[in-house]
């Protein structure tokens, strides 16, 4: 009867082949494939963005003006943020960005 509990101390709880082991082993992987689904989102919203651009002048006009404050000789730029937007990013009085 000791060497029965023994056996099951050790492969339930001790062994690195563990239930617990296991448990949070699969617990991490189910973490990790739904990072992966995520960073595959990302990396097919870029690609779908990279091949617009390159089809398409005007949309890389469209990133430089929205994302960068870029503009045109003789255009004024206002931007407008949200209360809880936190980024440090600035424009002085010229139109550049000042960090």
């Amino acid at each position: 009867m000791v060497v029965f509990f023994f056996i099951v101390l050790i492969v339930g709880f001790i062994d690195d082949n563990s239930f617990m082991h296991r448990f949070d082993r699969r617990n991490k992987m189910s973490q990790l494939r739904s990072e992966i689904e995520m960073y595959k989102a990302q990396y097919e919203e870029a690609d779908r963005c990279l091949r617009e651009m390159d089809q398409n002048p005007k949309a890389i006009e469209k990133m430089a003006r929205e994302k960068y404050f870029m503009k045109r000789p003789g255009e004024d730029i206002f931007v407008i943020r949200d209360a809880e937007d936190n980024n440090d990013t600035e424009l002085d009085a010229a139109g550049s960005i000042k960090e």
